[in-house]
Parts: C-alpha cells; structure tokens; sequence
C-alpha cells in the first residue's frame, strides 16, 4: 500500500513539474551530491574540475569509470542517493524535453501555433482536393519564389502539406483572437474560397476590415453575392464560377476549356502572368506589344487602366500605357519587370512610342 501511495504521488509530482521545479530539484541534487561525497572523504570526485562531469556521467549511467567512489561512506552515497536520484532526474528531464518538441511539432500540425510571416500569402478556406491543387499552383506559379503560404481552416484537420505551408486552425473566421495566428495584418495577399458564399462574404469583410493594405480575393458560386461585395468593398477582387459560360464556349468553340485551363495552369504550357507599367513615360501598346513578342517570347493580351475595373482585350496598338497601368500576357514563364521594360525610346518618334533595345 506504501509503494502504491509513493508511486502516485511521485507520478503526481512528475505531471505537474514545470521548469522551475525541475531546476530546483537539479539544484538540490547537485549540492546535496555534492555536500554528501565531501563529507564522505571523496576529494577526487568533489575536485572543481572533475564534479559536474563526474556528476552527469554517473546520473546518465554511462559511467567511464575514470573516477569512482573510494571510500566506503562514499561507496553508499553514490549507491543510495547519487545514482537513484540521479536517474529519476536524468529521465525527467529528457521526457519534458520531449514533451515540449512534441507539444511545439503538434500544435503546428494542429494549426495552434503562432506564425511570424510577412508579405505571405493566406488561404482561408478548405475545399480538399481544390484548396490542396490550388497550393500546388500558387507554388508553381511564382518560379520557385513564392512567398510563405498559410492555410487557415475551421475544418477539424491537420496541416495536409507539412513543411510547404504553415497551417492555421480557428474558431471562426471572424475570430479575431485566432485569425491573428496566421498574421493577416501582415499577408500580402488573401485568397478567401469557402464552400458557402455567405460565409465568404462576412470573412472578406472581416479581413478588409483587419488588412486593408493586402490584395484579396474571393470565390463566389453566386455572381450575385460577389457583386454585393465589391459594392462595399471595390477593392477585393471577387471571382465567379465560370463552369456554365465554360460549357457554352466550348460547345460554340471546341477546344475552349482546354485552352482555358492551361492559361490557368503554370504545370505545363503557356500561361497567363500579369505585371504593373513602372516605366517613368507612357508607351504605345505597339511597342511593347513587340517588344513582348520579339525579345521576350511573350504575347501581350489585355491593359487594365490605372483606377478602372473593366480590362481593354486586344486593345488598338495606337493605345497608350501609363505608369500604374496592368499588363496581362502569355508567356512560359512569370517575366521580371527588368526585362518587361528593358526597352530604348526611338528619339526619331514622338516621346510616346518606344523601340525594343
């Protein structure tokens, strides 16, 4: 019955150590070990140079054997104190040591941990396979430099793509206690795609409100719930379902999805990048459309003029490019704005029309 009460109570003390009683306990040890093997005559051992090293050999049981108890009072306060006591501690330390790396490793796959990114990209919402191909092209997307992603999910699952993104699991995606686990008011970019279109639009306001400075955008099965959107906030991009135009096109067109889907996809093939004029004067659409063509191996499709939504398709080559302006083209790659505006003006012409250099 006494063995049964030490051991609850010893499993007891094990449970509830923290970090301080644990370094009081190795404390004690170490002086009470200390106190004892002097008094016990051990000179050698308690030697200033030879003690911690003797101490933690023997407490660990490797045990050289280099120095040992010589005198008999020595002999019994190893026996009965040094190694007993050393052992419980040594094993107490090592399994709190593992405790916390496993706690730390599954609070991460948990999605319970703070994460620290800035300019990152965050994904709210979990639709399985799609939210999982949709990471997949982000990362692909971006030749290799991508910014850190993190997923954050009110779904009870863990982070699907350990050690390529971190992983936020929250109560709700108005909380604003757990959506600050994944950063959002430094997030350069938020992808918001949940499988209810109402639960998408009280999150893209909430993160509106919470990161105004990024760049959201939204999926909507109901066109109609993203226009409610952008009537209050023009500035997130919202995303309708296209599967029904998709079919229409491709019955009229054939071929048309394919060709859709890989401009969408960056895995293989052409693919459609997009890229800010931050040329210091205008340019005609004419030129860079050759320059584009020629040096880059890129076609230019469309310019969505500084402040307005709607996107000039095929606009006249006489157009001219401002500062601020967003070009979209086709290329096999994501191009650098280096060599997008790597470009001499024709001194012959007028101040608005450029030469490839």
């Amino acid at each position: 019955m006494l063995l049964y009460r030490v051991r609850r109570l010893l499993a007891s003390l094990f449970v509830k150590a923290n970090i301080l009683t644990i370094l009081v306990g190795v404390l004690g040890y170490v002086m009470g070990s200390y106190l004892l093997l002097s008094a016990a005559g051990e000179h050698e051992i308690v030697d200033p140079a030879n003690f911690i090293y003797w101490l933690i050999v023997t407490a660990s049981t490797v045990g050289y054997g280099d120095f040992s108890p010589v005198t008999p009072a020595g002999k019994v306060v190893v026996a009965t104190w040094v190694i007993p006591f050393g052992l419980s501690l040594f094993a107490l330390v090592l399994t709190k040591v593992g405790f916390v790396i496993s706690e730390f490793v599954h609070r991460g796959k948990r999605g319970l941990r703070m994460t620290n990114h800035v300019n990152h990209t965050v994904i709210i919402g979990w639709n399985g396979t799609r939210t999982l191909r949709l990471i997949e092209l982000l990362l692909s997307k971006t030749n290799g430099t991508a910014t850190d992603i993190v997923l954050c999910v009110e779904a009870d699952i863990e982070n699907p793509m350990p050690g390529k993104i971190d992983f936020v699991r929250v109560e709700s995606f108005s909380h604003i206690e757990s959506m600050q686990r994944a950063a959002l008011v430094d997030a350069a970019r938020i992808i918001i795609d949940n499988p209810l279109d109402d639960v998408t639009l009280t999150t893209a306001l909430f993160c509106d409100k919470l990161s105004p400075n990024s760049h959201k955008t939204a999926y909507f099965q109901d066109e109609n719930v993203g226009e409610l959107l952008r009537s209050h906030c023009p500035n997130i991009e919202c995303i309708p379902s296209v599967a029904v135009e998709l079919l229409a096109k491709s019955s009229l067109d054939p071929g048309s999805a394919r060709l859709h889907r890989q401009l969408l996809d960056s895995t293989y093939g052409m693919t459609q990048y997009s890229i800010e004029y931050q040329g210091e004067r205008p340019l005609l659409f004419s030129a860079l459309f050759d320059h584009f063509k020629k040096n880059l191996s890129a076609t230019l499709i469309a310019v969505r003029r500084q402040g307005i939504v709607k996107i000039d398709v095929n606009p006249a080559l006489t157009d001219e490019v401002n500062r601020g302006d967003m070009l979209y083209y086709i290329s096999a790659k994501r191009l650098t704005e280096k060599r997008c505006f790597d470009i001499k003006m024709n001194e012959g012409e007028g101040t608005g029309t450029c030469l490839p250099s």
